[in-house]
């Protein structure tokens, strides 16, 4: 009997310190997403689904514990130690609001209609921030007459619609916040801090880690239940499949494994090959693949990226985004190589930037060659198939 064959990762290192955060934009009209990576160098990287780099956001002074994706991709927000949360243009790479706060921000998010930001992090306050208004100051998230949001490290913030964000910290709770009247409306509490929160739009679930429990919550709280399971490990991070809804990723800190299992807790499959703790975790919006992010300050950084569907296989970065591989210069900038794929090299004009070359006339690329610095000039990428079991 053919057994189906197993899950090969693509490597794509760039980072030189532990990835701490990871974030799939959603589905574009034209079927293509990328992928942002957090990390503790400080410079946040956005790839292709591919696992491509395409260019990396300069500007942190501390390490950038999370950075997620407007709707659209054309804008970023990012989280720092150096106290700051930044809104970047992802055709550009270029800062255009960055908000001091008092302390480390550990988490971010864009709204729906990528008008507001929220933060939040060491200081155990969530804040607002009007993208409109940049000046102006932010809101603050707090009960009553709390001088906090939270009595602990906000770990994660995200939205739920338009209307509505939602909030986990260290203390183990987490809180819905009526945005339009600043006002909590209900809470949720668990018998040990919350490691990760994340929301799962295709769900419509919100996927929490505490202790060695994974939760899958009703993004709204509308009398569902929720779904919760013991793991006989403490996961850092989880992700459900956005399509199929039966199983979902885990990574953990304690080991350099990450294990698929189904809702019921039954372990599917372990993966294997960091050569670090697992930080996190995190589906693409297609389900047809996952990635997740670990290393060590003592090794070269990796994203790990596992291929789940045969109907994977066979694509080529020409069904997504019409884009050929970018290529760059070596050390002396005199010899030039592909960053990725195994065909043509292209001539660069000029050796400081890496050239995006079209495959097809008439196709204009979605980010300008001038964010594409040489700063990552090792960057590789390890095309895979998979035979098709019969």
């Amino acid at each position: 009997m053919a057994s189906h064959p197993k899950s090969v990762p693509l490597v794509a290192p760039g980072h030189t310190r532990p990835v701490t955060h990871l974030s799939f934009s959603p589905l574009q009209d034209d079927g293509t997403y990328v992928l942002i990576s957090s990390c503790k160098d400080g410079n946040p990287m956005l790839r292709e689904w591919t696992g491509d780099w395409i260019g990396t956001f300069f500007g942190h002074k501390g390490a950038v514990w999370s950075s997620k994706l407007s709707p659209d991709t054309s804008r970023a927000a990012s989280g720092s130690a150096d106290f700051t949360a930044k809104i970047w243009d992802t055709y550009s790479g270029e800062v255009l609001h960055s908000f001091p706060h008092n302390h480390i921000v550990r988490s971010v998010a864009i709204s729906p209609s990528s008008m507001h930001l929220l933060t939040g992090g060491q200081e155990k306050k969530v804040r607002m921030f009007d993208l409109r208004r940049p000046d102006a100051e932010p809101d603050f998230f707090m009960e009553g007459g709390a001088t906090v949001s939270h009595e602990g490290t906000v770990k994660s913030v995200v939205w739920v619609g338009e209307h509505t964000g939602v909030t986990a910290g260290e203390d183990g709770v987490i809180k819905w916040w009526d945005l339009r009247t600043r006002q909590l409306t209900t809470s949720l509490t668990f018998p040990n801090p919350i490691t990760s929160m994340e929301l799962s739009p295709q769900t419509n679930r919100l996927v929490v880690t505490s202790g060695k429990t994974v939760s899958f919550i009703p993004a709204l709280p509308n009398g569902n239940q929720t779904h919760s399971l013991t793991l006989p490990y403490a996961p850092s991070s989880a992700s459900i499949h956005p399509i199929l809804q039966d199983r979902f990723v885990a990574g953990s800190t304690t080991d350099e494994w990450v294990r698929i299992h189904s809702l019921d807790g039954t372990e599917r499959d372990v993966l294997k090959g960091h050569h670090g703790p697992v930080h996190c975790v995190e589906f693409s919006p297609d389900g047809e693949m996952f990635a997740s992010g670990s290393g060590t300050s003592l090794s070269f950084l990796s994203l790990r990226m596992a291929q789940l569907t045969n109907a994977f296989r066979l694509r080529t970065l020409d069904l997504r985004r019409g884009w050929h591989n970018p290529t760059v210069a070596d050390d002396s900038r005199e010899n030039i190589r592909p960053l990725a794929g195994p065909s043509d090299q292209r001539q660069l004009s000029n050796y400081s930037v890496v050239s995006e070359q079209m495959h097809h006339d008439n196709v204009q690329p979605r980010r300008p060659s001038s964010f594409f610095l040489v700063e990552f000039r090792y960057f590789t990428f390890f095309p895979f198939t998979v035979p098709v079991p019969p």
